[in-house]
């Protein structure tokens, strides 16, 4: 694959140790941008510049960006893909454990995108992707229900990317989300059984596949797409 607009541009992930944030880090990386990572528990990936943090924790956010702005420059592209999930019937749902999914699954994408959207703004270019899911779309995803607390908190981070989108738009910054189902990763081993049926296409989708999708998004190619939520689900949602 080779996009315009991705070589020489700093671009930062996050939840980029695994899953698919790793994909999307070397996709980004293979394509000449330079690349930070923020990970709860980062792993050293080569050419990749690694940093702890915790999204949800406004400080982790500042210091870890500072770190990055210092080191590779200011991000103009930004994957916000952390996140956690937790499956409970909702009157068993401990608050707790509610607090936290929204922590990480939606104020982290909120810290992350007001911590970098000012430096896109003032370069008069950038491209913000939030991961979302159709969890958030329709309550469950293709896997049944107990998901309250993630599809709420999916929801939510579609949502912020669309209001992003709306307000900083004069300034040549887009702002999009990914709503994927069920695709093989490590999530996947907290489903006891095999929903493949559930999906048209008859498969779970593939971490590079979504990885494309995003980093399509922040290339140069896709300047006219903004305030979308893009779905990319093998054919369980189709609108």
């Amino acid at each position: 694959m080779q996009l315009d607009g991705i070589e020489g541009r700093v671009a930062v992930v996050t939840g980029g140790a695994r899953g698919i944030g790793r994909c999307i880090v070397e996709t980004f990386r293979d394509l000449g941008a330079n690349v930070a990572v923020l990970d709860l528990e980062p792993e050293e990936i080569d050419g990749v510049l690694s940093v702890a943090a915790d999204v949800s924790d406004e400080a982790d956010v500042e210091a870890a960006f500072a770190e990055i702005e210092q080191r590779l420059g200011p991000p103009q592209l930004a994957v916000l893909g952390a996140g956690i999930l937790h499956k409970a019937p909702l009157e068993q749902h401990a608050l707790a454990d509610w607090q936290r999914v929204l922590d990480v699954n939606l104020t982290g994408p909120f810290l992350c995108a007001r911590r970098v959207v000012g430096g896109m703004r003032e370069a008069g270019y950038g491209r913000i992707v939030i991961i979302g899911s159709s969890a958030g779309i329709d309550g469950a995803g293709a896997a049944p229900p107990p998901l309250a607390g993630y599809a709420a908190s999916k929801a939510g981070a579609m949502a912020l990317a669309k209001s992003i989108a709306r307000e900083y738009a004069p300034f040549g910054v887009t702002a999009n989300a990914l709503a994927p189902t069920l695709i093989d990763t490590g999530m996947l081993s907290t489903l006891s059984d095999d929903f493949r049926s559930a999906i048209p296409v008859g498969r779970y989708g593939r971490p590079q596949e979504v990885a494309d999708l995003a980093v399509f998004l922040c290339s140069a190619h896709a300047g006219y797409i903004t305030g979308e939520v893009v779905d990319i689900n093998g054919g369980y949602l189709i609108d």
